[in-house]
């Protein structure tokens, strides 16, 4: 069962996705908070296994959420669902330590994927914003204009299908052979990268497989 902290500033909102969620057989709504501060207080409360967060709320708002609950308890998964869908809000989520962003117009098997994938320590993202953020970070683009940040130490371990996109991008596989090689979709393996060079801080693939293999997660021809 998949505990969930829902933070949104809108009652019609929070209920609703709790409506949504709740008729999921492996998911549970354990709690809801109205702002950034009660969302701190409730993900140390509660331990949910997902929160999902918006970014605008009042006072402390989601990005402030984010990074303070990242600071204290870096295993909790937070997934952003909002209204924002500019590429300085989406990089700057990520770089907090969001484990996926979904705009309030996604799908509910989106969400409801985007939160089983951040329960799995995965990182999700509709197709659309995956390609924005990919196409960001290739460009040396970021919040800051910096490039992306890994969000936390623990932020450096990749998934096991997450080696296996940083393998095949070593060997010099295209997206297309990717998919194709490990049977999943060109979408996903643009999801797969922006996970991966969010958390290297990488702002290229070439960045990517030299900072995986100086930290020991990649070696030459591909694979650990």
């Amino acid at each position: 069962m998949i505990r969930i902290l829902l933070a949104d500033d809108h009652l019609v909102v929070r209920e609703g996705l709790r409506t949504m969620l709740e008729i999921q057989p492996d998911m549970d709504v354990v709690g809801e908070a109205v702002n950034g501060h009660e969302a701190v207080r409730l993900a140390g409360e509660l331990q949910p296994d997902v929160i999902l967060m918006d970014l605008r709320m009042p006072g402390l708002d989601g990005l402030g959420a984010i990074r303070a609950i990242r600071a204290h308890w870096p295993a909790l998964a937070v997934v952003i669902l909002t209204t924002y869908d500019d590429d300085k809000h989406i990089v700057e989520g990520l770089q907090a330590g969001a484990r996926g962003y979904l705009l309030k117009d996604a799908g509910r098997e989106a969400i409801f994927g985007a939160i089983r994938s951040a329960a799995r320590g995965e990182t999700l993202l509709q197709p659309e914003v995956a390609a924005r953020v990919v196409a960001n970070l290739g460009t040396g683009g970021g919040a800051a204009g910096g490039g992306a940040a890994p969000a936390s130490a623990t932020d450096h371990t990749l998934s096991d299908r997450e080696h296996e996109v940083l393998a095949a991008v070593a060997d010099g596989l295209r997206n297309k052979e990717i998919a194709d090689a490990l049977g999943i979709t060109e979408r996903t393996v643009k999801a797969h990268l922006a996970s991966i060079f969010n958390k290297l801080g990488a702002t290229s693939r070439a960045e990517a497989i030299a900072r995986a293999m100086s930290a020991g997660i990649l070696h030459e021809g591909g694979r650990k």
